[in-house]
C-alpha cells in the first residue's frame, strides 16, 4: 500500500511536469541544489510560484522543469529556509540552501517557565492545538489519546462528558489517585470520578488551548513536588499577538451513533426457554411471537454533536488580547442523555513599561449534564438488570411491552402476571432525572517585573471557583402500581462549593558568561488553599410527578446532611539549569512541600531530581556525518510525591454522625468515634530513573524519540486491618509499594514535502506494572473484588478465578464445593484433591496491555488535506461480567444469543449451561475475554479556498470518528472499565456506556 501510493504521487508530480513543459514558451531549467558546506540535497521540492508545477531534485541535488522566462522557482526542504529565485530568462539555476535553525530555537514550556527544546533534559512530550482538536473532543485527556508515548487514556464511559482515566507511565498508587496533575495557565485542577460522573476535564474548552506539554519523568515534573508523582499535564491557552485583529469562526455538526448492539434472544427464542426453566407452558405457542421487542433499538438513537466558536485576538505592542466563546451540545446515544457547555476566555497581556508587565487569564465555563445510570457492578443476579439501563436493556423480556396504550411507560411488574417483576423496564432509566449543573471560572493574575537586566519577579494569583448542583428524581410514574406507597418519589438536592486559591512568587535570573556558558536560577515560593462545603436534601413520599424535585418540602420524609473541609499546601522551590556550548546541559531541582492534611511527623516533604543532556551532533566527530540531523543524549533521577490521596483530617482523631441512643425513650442521633490518629501519616514516595535518545535523520526528515524509565513507588496508602481490641477496624497508612518500568518510542518523518506533502507519526509503549508490597510484609494477597486481585509479584488488578472446563454432562461425577449439576458449569480441580475451593483459584488473566500504540497520518495536496488516525492495545485481558448474568438461565431475564445452544439432554453442549431456576454460574475464566483492539479514531478530508478581500481563510471538511474497531471482544466496547478511574479494579466490563461513531461536518473561518 505504501509503495503503491509513492509510486502515484511520483507518477502524477512527472505526468504535470510533462504537461507543463510542452508550452512552447516556457524554458527548460536545470539546477543543483546545495547546502551551505557545498553537499548536494536531494529530495528538495523546487515549484513554479502560483502554479502545481514543480520537480524534486535527485540524489545528486539535480533538478529540471518547465517554466516562463518571468516566473519565479520555490525550493523548500525540511529542516532549511524556503527560497524563492526569479527564472529572469536563465536556463540554469544553482542556489544554496540556509539551515533553519527554528527547530533549535523551538520552545516548550516546562514548569515555571519555558526552554528551548534542545536545552531539555527530561522527558516531555508536546502536542499542538490543531492535533488536540482533530476529534471532536469533549476534554482535554481525549484529544491526547495515543498522541503520547507513555500515557495510556481510556474513555471509561461513552456517555457525553463522561469518564476518562489517564495514566502516565502505569498506575502509581493503590487507593491514592492515580491521575496527573494538570496546569492550566498557572492554575492546578485534578481529574478523577465514578462511571457515572462528569469527568472535571469536561468543564474547560478544549478549542481554546494552544498547546500540551506532558512532564513524564521525575527531572521534569518534580518541579511540582508532592502533586507530581503521576506525571504532570501543562496546558497553555491560546493568548493574543500583536498585529493585526483577527476574527475566526470554528464550527461543526455531526450526528453519533452506536458502533454496534448485543445479540439477544428474540420473543420466540425466550418465550422457550422460559417454558423450559419454570416448566409451567406460560406461553402455549413460543414460535407465534416472533421477534418481539428490541429494546436496545428502542434506547439507543442518532444523536446530534455540535460545536461552535468565535475567537478575537489582536492587539499591539503594548497589549495583546485573545477572547473567545463557545457552545458545545452533545446528545447522548442513549435517549435522555446530553451535555451541553457555555465557556468563555479572556487572555489579556499589557506592557505597562520596558520593565513591568501584567495580565490575566479567564476561563469560565456552564456545564449542564443529564445523565443516565449506566454502569452496574453487580455479578450474576437481578441487580444487573435493575441497576443500569444497559442491563436492563439486555435483561429486558422481548416478549413484554414498553409503553401503556397511553403512551406512558409500563412497567415490568404489570405485565405477564407480575411474574417479571424482577427485572425493569429499560425506559425507566431515561425517565430519572439526574442533572448535574456546573458554574466553573479559572482565573490567573500576574505581574512581572524586570529588576535588572536578566532578573525577573513574576508574581500570580490564581483561583479555581465551582459551583455545583445535582438534581435527582425517580418519578412516580414508573413504579408497578401496586408497589406505589408512602414512599414513592425519591428525589434530592445536592450543593457544592469549592474554591481553590493559589499564589506563586516566581524569581528568574539568567545570563551567559565567557561565551559558552549559560546559567538560569529559578527560585519559587507558592501557597495553595482549597476550601469545600456541600449540603444535600433528600426526600421521599410525593403526591405525584408535578413538581418533581422543585418543591421538596412536599414530601412526607425527608434528611439534610452538610459538611466542610479545608487543606491548605506551602511549597519552596528552587532550580538551576546550566548549559555549555549547547552542547551539555544539566539541570537540578529541589522543592520542599508542606501539606496541612499529613500527619503530625511528616508535614513536610523533600522532593529533589537531578537530569543532564549531552547533544552528541555538537561534536567535531559528527560534524560531516551528513544524514544526521542531531543526536542528543539524556538521563535523569528524582523522587517526587503523590499527595492526592488522602482527604483532610485522615491523619486526626475523627468523629462523624451515625448511628445513635434510646434515651429516655427518645431516639437521639449521636457522634461517635469513627477514625485513629496517624501523626505518621505522609505522601506517597515515586524514586523515577529515566534515559533517552533523541534522533533526527536526514535535515530532520525523520525523528526518533527514546525512552526507558524505572520508577519505584514507596509509601503507598493502604488500609491496614486493626485488631478488634483497638475499637477501630482498619487504619490507613503509609505501607505499600510498587513498580513501574518500560520503553517508550515515538517517531516522526516526512515522506513526501513537495507538492504533495505526506507526513506519517507513530507511537509504542511497554510499560510493566509490579506490586512490590501490600502492608509491610505481612499480607501477600488481597481480593479487591470477587476477581481482581492485588498480589505481591503480580500487577495491580490480575485476575484470579477457577478454570472453566466445560459443561457438566452425563454419568460425569459432579466434584462437590460448588452448585455443580449436570448440564452446569465445570470448574477444574487444579491440586486434584477431590474439592473445588479457594485452592483451586490461579491468575487467569491481566488487564494491564502488553503496549499500547498510536498512528497517524497526513497528507496535503494542492488545497486539499488528509489525516487519518488510529490507536489501539494488545495484550490486555476483560473480564466481561455481563455474561456470568446474560449466560445463566434462570428464567425472568433475556440472554446472550449464544444461549440457544444451552445444554440439554439431546444437545450436550460444552459452553452454555442447562435452563435451571435460580443459582449463579461460578467465577471462572469463562468470562475472560481478550481485550487487545485497533481503533480508526479519526479519518478527517478538508479543503482550503484561496483567500480573497472576504475572508483570508476558509476551510471546509468532513470527519469520521471512531469509524470502525478491529478487536475479538464480544462486548459493546474494548475500551472500558465499569470501575472508572479504579488502580485495583481494572478491565472489567459490566455493560458500561459505549463509545458512539460520529460523521461530522465543519468549516473553519477566519477574517
Amino acid at each position: 500500500m505504501l509503495k503503491t501510493l509513492c509510486k502515484a504521487c511520483f507518477l502524477l508530480l512527472g505526468l504535470l511536469a510533462t504537461a507543463e513543459g510542452l508550452r512552447a514558451q516556457d524554458l527548460t531549467i536545470t539546477g543543483k541544489v546545495t547546502d551551505e558546506t557545498g553537499e548536494t540535497v536531494p529530495g528538495v521540492s523546487v515549484t513554479v510560484k502560483g502554479t502545481q508545477r514543480g520537480s524534486i531534485t535527485n540524489v545528486d541535488g539535480s533538478y529540471t522543469l518547465s517554466a516562463a522566462p518571468t516566473a519565479t522557482l520555490v525550493f523548500s526542504f525540511v529542516g532549511y529556509l524556503k527560497q524563492e529565485v526569479p527564472v529572469n530568462n536563465r536556463a540554469r539555476i544553482d542556489i544554496t540552501l540556509a539551515s533553519d535553525t527554528k527547530a533549535l530555537e523551538e520552545v516548550v514550556v516546562v514548569g515555571y517557565g519555558t526552554q528551548r527544546k534542545i536545552e531539555t533534559t527530561g522527558s516531555i512530550a508536546s502536542v499542538k492545538a490543531e492535533e488536540l482538536t482533530q476529534l471532536p473532543v469533549t476534554n482535554v485527556a481525549q484529544g491526547l489519546q495515543a498522541r503520547v508515548s507513555g500515557v495510556q487514556i481510556n474513555q471509561n464511559s461513552g456517555s457525553p462528558g463522561g469518564n476518562i482515566s489517564v495514566r502516565i507511565r502505569g498506575t502509581n498508587s493503590i487507593n491514592g489517585n492515580a491521575e496527573p496533575l494538570y496546569v492550566i495557565d498557572g492554575i492546578q485542577i485534578s481529574n478523577g470520578g465514578g462511571i457515572n460522573d462528569v469527568s472535571p476535564l469536561s468543564t474547560i474548552n478544549p478549542n481554546d488551548i494552544e498547546s500540551v506539554e506532558v512532564l513524564k519523568d521525575a527531572s521534569a515534573s518534580a518541579i511540582y513536588g508532592a502533586r507530581a508523582a503521576n506525571g504532570v499535564v501543562l496546558i497553555t491557552t491560546k493568548r493574543g499577538r500583536a498585529g493585526a485583529t483577527r476574527v475566526s469562526l470554528d464550527s461543526y455538526y455531526g450526528v453519533q451513533q452506536v458502533n454496534k448492539t448485543l445479540d439477544v434472544l428474540n420473543a420466540a427464542e425466550f418465550a422457550q426457554l422460559e417454558n423450559e426453566v419454570f416448566k409451567n407452558n406460560a406461553y402455549p405457542n413460543p414460535a407465534s411471537l416472533g421477534e418481539g421487542v428490541n429494546w436496545q433499538n428502542l434506547i439507543f438513537q442518532q444523536a446530534p454533536i455540535q460545536s461552535h466558536q468565535l475567537s478575537i485576538n489582536g492587539g499591539n505592542e503594548k497589549t495583546q488580547l485573545a477572547l473567545s466563546a463557545n457552545y458545545f451540545d452533545q446528545d447522548g446515544i442513549i435517549i435522555n442523555s446530553n451535555f451541553k457547555r457555555y465557556s468563555y476566555r479572556l487572555n489579556v497581556d499589557h506592557k505597562i513599561s520596558d520593565r513591568f508587565k501584567v495580565g490575566t487569564s479567564i476561563m469560565g465555563s456552564y456545564n449542564i449534564n443529564n445523565g443516565i445510570n449506566a454502569g452496574s457492578t453487580t455479578i450474576g443476579d437481578a441487580g444487573v438488570v435493575t441497576g443500569s439501563v444497559l442491563g436492563a436493556a439486555v435483561g429486558a423480556p422481548p416478549t413484554l411491552q414498553p409503553y401503556r396504550p397511553d403512551g406512558s411507560i409500563f412497567p415490568f411488574g404489570e405485565q405477564g402476571n407480575g411474574q417479571y417483576r424482577e427485572v425493569v423496564n429499560p425506559l425507566n432509566f431515561t425517565e430519572v432525572l439526574l442533572q448535574r449543573s456546573i458554574k466553573r471560572t479559572l482565573i490567573n493574575l500576574y505581574g512581572e517585573f524586570n529588576i535588572l537586566p536578566g532578573l525577573t519577579y513574576r508574581a500570580s494569583f490564581n483561583s479555581d471557583l465551582e459551583n455545583r448542583l445535582i438534581d435527582t428524581y425517580s418519578p412516580i410514574s414508573i413504579i408497578n402500581r401496586a408497589d406505589i406507597n408512602d414512599n414513592s418519589g425519591t428525589a434530592s438536592k445536592t450543593n457544592g462549593n469549592f474554591l481553590g486559591l493559589l499564589h506563586e512568587s516566581i524569581v528568574t535570573y539568567s545570563t551567559k558568561f565567557a561565551d559558552n556558558h549559560s546559567l538560569r536560577f529559578t527560585g519559587v515560593f507558592a501557597s495553595q488553599v482549597e476550601n469545600s462545603n456541600s449540603n444535600s436534601i433528600n426526600a421521599t413520599g410525593f403526591p405525584n410527578d408535578a413538581t418533581r424535585n422543585e418543591a421538596l418540602q412536599l414530601a412526607l420524609n425527608r434528611t439534610v446532611s452538610s459538611g466542610r473541609s479545608k487543606q491548605r499546601l506551602d511549597s519552596y522551590m528552587g532550580r538551576v539549569n546550566y548549559g555549555f556550548r549547547d552542547k551539555f546541559f544539566l539541570d537540578l531541582t529541589a522543592r520542599v512541600d508542606g501539606s496541612s492534611k499529613f500527619g503530625a511527623n511528616h508535614k513536610y516533604g523533600f522532593f529533589p531530581a537531578i537530569s543532564a543532556a549531552w547533544r552528541v551532533i555538537e561534536e567535531p566527530f559528527l560534524q560531516n556525518v551528513r544524514w544526521l540531523s542531531d543526536l542528543k543524549l539524556r538521563a535523569s533521577y528524582g523522587i517526587t510525591g503523590n499527595a492526592g490521596g488522602i482527604d483532610p483530617y485522615q491523619s486526626l482523631a475523627t468523629v462523624g454522625s451515625g448511628g445513635g441512643y434510646n434515651l429516655n425513650n427518645t431516639y437521639q442521633t449521636a457522634i461517635r468515634p469513627s477514625g485513629i490518629a496517624n501523626p505518621d501519616l505522609r505522601w506517597e514516595r515515586s524514586a523515577q530513573s529515566n534515559v533517552g535518545l533523541d534522533l533526527s535523520l536526514l535535515n530532520n526528515r525523520i525523528s526518533l524519540i527514546l525512552d526507558a524509565y524505572h520508577k519505584r513507588t514507596n509509601d503507598l496508602l493502604f488500609v491496614k486491618t486493626l485488631p478488634l481490641s483497638s475499637g477501630y477496624g482498619s487504619i490507613t497508612g503509609n505501607y505499600a509499594a510498587l513498580e513501574n518500568k518500560g520503553i517508550e518510542l515515538a517517531t516522526n518523518a516526512t515522506i513526501l514535502d513537495g507538492p504533495v506533502r505526506w507526513t506519517v507519526s507513530g507511537n509504542i509503549t511497554f510499560n510493566r506494572n509490579t506490586l512490590l508490597d501490600l502492608d509491610g510484609g505481612t499480607t501477600q494477597e488481597r481480593f479487591a473484588n470477587n476477581y481482581s486481585l492485588l498480589k505481591v509479584g503480580e500487577p495491580l488488578g490480575v485476575f484470579k478465578t477457577y478454570v472453566f472446563d466445560g459443561i457438566n454432562q452425563t454419568g460425569d461425577a459432579i466434584i462437590p464445593g460448588y452448585d455443580g449439576r449436570v448440564g452446569g458449569h465445570k470448574v477444574k480441580d487444579l491440586n486434584n484433591d477431590g474439592v473445588i475451593d479457594a485452592k483451586d483459584q490461579i491468575i487467569t488473566g491481566d488487564p494491564n496491555p502488553n503496549f499500547i500504540f498510536g498512528f497517524s497520518t497526513n497528507l496535503n495536496y494542492k488545497r486539499f488535506d488528509f489525516s487519518a488516525f488510529f490507536s489501539g492495545t494488545q495484550g490486555n485481558d476483560i473480564y466481561n461480567v455481563a455474561r456470568l448474568s446474560f449466560e445463566n438461565p434462570l428464567g425472568q431475564r433475556n440472554l446472550f444469543r449464544g444461549v440457544v445452544d444451552r445444554w440439554t439432554p439431546t444437545n450436550p453442549s460444552d459452553q452454555y449451561v442447562s435452563a435451571f431456576v435460580a443459582g449463579r454460574l461460578p467465577i471462572t475464566d469463562y468470562a475472560m475475554e481478550d481485550g487487545s483492539y485497533l481503533r480508526c479514531k479519526n479519518i478527517t478530508l478538508g479543503y482550503t479556498l484561496p483567500a480573497n478581500k472576504v475572508f483570508n481563510r476558509l476551510r471546509l471538511y468532513v470527519s469520521a470518528n471512531n469509524l470502525f474497531t478491529l478487536t475479538k471482544y464480544s462486548g459493546f466496547d474494548p475500551e472500558v472499565n465499569t470501575y472508572a478511574s479504579s488502580n485495583t479494579q481494572i478491565g472489567i466490563d459490566n455493560l458500561v456506556y459505549p463509545q458512539a461513531k460520529s460523521f461530522l461536518g465543519g468549516i473553519q473561518l477566519t477574517f
